[in-house]
């Protein structure tokens, strides 16, 4: 063979490969016939037009139109107070005008003025509902930490400032495990 062809032979293969991870071949097979994968050598690569290149059809088979389009995930209610999993308290601290924009542990960015926290141990995306005094905030892990002191959980600005630890820096909690996204 020559390098004309070769090179038509692994685009045809290339272009198979990518039909058979999308699920449909059957009608790239019946595009691709012999007389395009054996056409007579160009002079030049510069040459080839792309009408001698294999192509891919999309299938009207009813396999294909079978497939169920995507739907949105349903939102789930959080865990009524009974399903909630207390797991005891400690001293929270706050975190966070001077950490703003900065990349959390699961890799988004962090917000003061959202209720998020950072939990040494729980999964990310775990809803935990944090008490003090009679007030309590649901907040969202997304950050690991704290890492200093005697201290359980790191609120967010916004969660501190409801439970009004804010201005004393921490305070003493409860916490209960509702439930992750």
């Amino acid at each position: 063979m020559d390098g004309n062809t070769t090179m038509k032979l692994r685009m045809a293969l290339a272009g198979f490969a990518l039909v058979a991870l999308s699920g449909s071949i059957a009608p790239a097979l019946a595009e691709v016939t012999t007389e395009t994968v054996a056409a007579p050598a160009v002079a030049s690569a510069a040459a080839t037009s792309n009408a001698e290149l294999p192509r891919f059809v999309p299938s009207t088979d009813t396999a294909a139109a079978s497939i169920v389009p995507f739907q949105e995930a349903v939102v789930q209610p959080l865990p009524t107070e009974e399903e909630a999993r207390d797991i005891g308290g400690g001293v929270a601290s706050w975190y966070g005008r001077e950490f703003e924009g900065r990349r959390t542990a699961s890799g988004e960015r962090f917000d003061p003025d959202e209720y998020t926290a950072a939990h040494r141990t729980l999964p990310f995306g775990s809803k935990v509902r944090v008490s003090r005094n009679g007030h309590s905030v649901v907040v969202r892990i997304n950050d690991r930490g704290p890492f200093h002191g005697n201290r359980v959980i790191d609120l967010s600005q916004a969660a501190a400032e409801d439970l009004g630890i804010r201005s004393a820096g921490s305070g003493r909690v409860e916490l209960a495990v509702l439930g992750n996204d």
